[in-house]
């Protein structure tokens, strides 16, 4: 760290201080290296003889192509990125022979979830190293989509797993507007240009543009479970695929996942599918704020303060007016 990025953590601590936003405890100014490139870091080891290493790489929380943000205001990581880059490591380390895909993920955008999907792809078939899918408490919708990439599904006795499908969720202010006496007015280039818009109601032929850009998007869905799971008929993963999530011993039962276990169990899968009998896993990790591929830069609309709501309600509380089309299970 330069003496001018610690003089000015010092002098922005300072100020907040002086603004009565100090909290009870006192301030912890924790140093922020230049470098924030991906670091190694070993939590299971084998042997100190072993050079051979199994790469635990994460999907968590809900996938989107653009910077993660806070209620406080900041900015995190891009989770398409982060994976795309330790993928990258992962790729260019010959002493990693297998990679363990942990994934926490309820879903997320369509582009995201298939970014993702294609990335793990291209490194299994780059490196011919053997990825291992491990669905943790949530594996759903586009966490489920990018897991079809790994040659095997492994899920924890109480995951849950499935969500086949594709949503669209907005909401029609007309009624309420009538009734305070507002009307919104478009001045437009075309009949569907503001087809979605919050501020009316859906006339039947946009419902219908709508519901056939979802069917697409279902069945490329159903395509990418098709590839990665050859076993399942088409006949049967038709109905499997009406949104509805799985237990683990459900989705076993329907051929959505391979094996039931833990993460250990998960590592050995790995280095079966390696031809190795010992190896190191290991994790990668470094502070926030490093671009280190190139969907670092991409962010949606509003990125900062956005958060993927079926309402498309941003980060301040206001109805947004791009529909999103989701990957995604989620109760709101």
């Amino acid at each position: 760290m330069t003496r001018y990025r610690l003089v000015g953590a010092v002098m922005a601590g300072v100020v907040c201080w002086g603004a009565g936003c100090a909290p009870t405890g006192g301030y912890r100014i924790t140093p922020v290296p230049a470098d924030q490139t991906l670091e190694e870091r070993v939590v299971v080891r084998d042997s100190p003889f072993v050079a051979e290493k199994i790469a635990i790489i994460d999907l968590d929380g809900t996938l989107a192509n653009q910077a993660e943000s806070s209620l406080l205001g900041g900015i995190g990581e891009n989770p398409v990125s982060l994976a795309a880059e330790k993928l990258d490591v992962a790729a260019n380390d010959p002493e990693v022979k297998a990679v363990v895909l942990r994934i926490n993920s309820p879903g997320g955008t369509v582009t995201a979830s298939d970014i993702l999907y294609q990335e793990i792809r291209h490194f299994r078939e780059a490196t011919r190293k053997p990825v291992v899918a491990m669905c943790m408490d949530v594996t759903a919708s586009g966490g489920y989509y990018a897991a079809c990439a790994a040659d095997e599904i492994v899920a924890e006795r109480t995951s849950i797993v499935g969500s086949i499908g594709v949503i669209m969720q907005t909401v029609s202010l007309e009624g309420t507007m009538e009734k305070v006496g507002i009307k919104a007015v478009a001045i437009k280039s075309g009949a569907m240009k503001d087809a979605g818009s919050p501020l009316r109601d859906m006339t039947p032929a946009e419902e219908a543009y709508f519901q056939k850009i979802v069917d697409d998007l279902e069945k490329r869905f159903v395509e990418v479970v098709h590839v990665g799971r050859p076993g399942i008929p088409m006949e049967k993963l038709a109905t499997l695929a009406d949104g509805r999530v799985y237990t683990s011993d459900q989705a076993l039962e329907a051929g959505l996942i391979d094996r039931i276990g833990t993460l250990r169990d998960a590592i050995g899968v790995a280095k079966q599918r390696a031809g190795i009998t010992r190896a190191h896993a290991i994790l990668y990790s470094r502070p926030l704020g490093w671009k280190g591929t190139v969907y670092a830069e991409s962010s949606g609309p509003g990125s900062r303060g956005v958060s993927l709501s079926l309402l498309n309600i941003n980060g301040t509380g206001a109805f947004t007016n791009t529909p999103r089309f989701l990957y995604l299970w989620s109760l709101e």
